[in-house]
């Protein structure tokens, strides 16, 4: 079982970093394999096509570790904010980002379309847990909030080339007084 996963790993960190050097055109199953040193046939037996192979390795991406139900409300606001950005950051990378937006590979947009569909569900989740909970204002929009985020890291890399240490913070201080309850 060790193995298995070894090797799954393996497909999913080459199929990663392909698709974050080269865009989702690089990711191919003999790319994967020439990366990775595993076999096309190993690959193949675990992924019929390149598009289970991508899905399989950005839904790992895409599935945030849950949140513990204790945390404070400003720590909630900071586990959204790293993982609402976490599967450009781990993932699909800027260049995979650049192009789902031009629709360079429309297979590949699809299935990241879909996968985003799932994390934004689990972290619009999270939102409606703080909204009950009374920690986050209930008026706010799940998915504005969600976008902002994603929107404020993009434009970061769009304005400078890349994102600098503390980006997260400087969000956190600048969203927190309008989601929090109370304000």
């Amino acid at each position: 079982m060790a193995l298995r996963h070894r090797v799954e790993d393996g497909i999913a960190e080459s199929t990663l970093h392909l698709l974050r050097t080269g865009g989702p055109r690089a990711v191919t199953v003999e790319a994967v394999a020439a990366h990775s040193g595993i076999a096309k046939t190993t690959i193949y037996r675990r992924h019929p096509n390149r598009r289970d192979m991508l899905s399989s390795a950005l839904s790992a991406v895409a599935s945030p570790e849950p949140l513990n139900p204790d945390t404070e409300a400003a720590d909630q606001l900071r586990w959204l904010i790293h993982h609402a950005v976490e599967t450009i950051d781990s993932g699909i990378g800027f260049g995979g980002l650049a192009a789902m937006m031009t629709d360079d590979d429309p297979e590949f947009t699809e299935v990241f379309r879909s996968i985003l569909a799932g994390q934004r569900a689990e972290l619009s989740g999270v939102i409606d847990s703080a909204k009950a909970s009374g920690s986050m204002r209930a008026d706010i929009d799940n998915a504005t909030l969600i976008d902002a985020i994603v929107g404020a890291y993009i434009a970061e890399r769009a304005r400078t080339g890349q994102v600098a240490a503390g980006w997260d913070e400087r969000v956190f201080d600048l969203v927190w007084p309008a989601v929090e309850a109370g304000r």
